[in-house]
């Protein structure tokens, strides 16, 4: 039986603009707790973050430049190149949460950092940017475009986007050393690893890849748009309703963290009612999932 597209209630409209609403504050909040983690407790005891972040704290430092200036400048280039990959809920809620992220550190450009021991600045530091991170990641953005880079790069390397990541960490938190002194660039790698665990810890076992399973009578038209929005491959497997007995189709794909809220919203689009389960990979070899842009 051929199911036709019903007209968007008014109550789906007001749960879609709450939505978004809600993911608006949570990278305004977010961004804004990246901004105090940086501008109260590790721009000033010159201890750094990785990323773009890192590489904008040592600029600022060379050349007397707020840092937000930086944050913006050098975050705009990546997410330009990356806006077809990544997709334009994604690029938007970057720009967005990047900007907030500017503003706030502009903002607080002149205020005194709470306590010049190193050591609980890396540690306080660490922890208000990673749960900063985690809720915009969350929210579907990103506020680092190192790893968009890596993402494009995936496609022609041998090395995952985890790997490369952490390679662009390693030299840039090495830089740290030439321009802050080695002691600071130890505090700055302690300061990225908290911040690093503290994002698995906001966004509760957030991974890089992530199984999917979808279970929908618009099985299909779901397949055709993950694989169309987001360059994914999927596999229809035969499962039986076990109180209905009713044949189905199960959707299984893999995916990763930066594409997990789009596919969200690509299934509430085509069946609200559908049944959606995810679980975390730690690993993913074979096929051509390394091959596409892994996120």
């Amino acid at each position: 039986m051929e199911q036709q597209f019903q007209p968007v209630s008014a109550a789906h409209k007001r749960l879609s603009k709450r939505k978004l609403l809600l993911r608006a504050l949570a990278i305004v909040v977010g961004a804004s707790l990246v901004a105090v983690g940086l501008e109260i407790f590790l721009v000033p005891n010159n201890i750094i973050d990785g990323g773009v972040t890192g590489l904008s704290i040592m600029f600022s430092h060379l050349a007397g430049i707020p840092l937000g200036v930086f944050l913006f400048l050098l975050n705009l280039p990546f997410l330009i190149i990356g806006y077809k990959q990544i997709g334009k809920s994604f690029a938007i809620a970057t720009l967005f949460g990047v900007a907030v992220m500017s503003i706030g550190t502009t903002l607080l450009h002149e205020v005194s950092g709470l306590t010049e021991d190193l050591l609980l600045s890396a540690v306080f530091g660490g922890i208000i940017v990673g749960i900063g991170v985690g809720l915009v990641i969350r929210a579907g953005g990103s506020l680092d475009g190192t790893e968009i880079v890596a993402i494009l790069l995936n496609k022609r390397s041998p090395f995952s986007v985890g790997e490369m990541v952490m390679f662009f960490n390693i030299f840039i938190l090495g830089s740290a050393g030439f321009i802050f002194g080695w002691d600071r660039a130890m505090y700055s790698l302690i300061a990225y690893y908290i911040a690093f665990k503290m994002i698995d810890l906001t966004m509760v076992g957030l991974e890089q890849s992530r199984a999917v399973w979808i279970i929908s009578d618009e099985a299909e038209k779901i397949g055709d748009a993950i694989s169309a929005t987001l360059g994914r491959s999927v596999t229809y497997l035969v499962g039986e309703g076990g109180f209905s007995g009713d044949a189905k189709k199960v959707i299984f794909s893999v995916i990763t963290r930066l594409e997990e809220t789009k596919l969200k919203e690509i299934v509430e689009d085509i069946d609200d009612s559908a049944f959606l389960a995810m679980g975390t990979i730690h690993d993913v070899n074979g096929g051509q999932f390394k091959k596409k842009n892994i996120h």
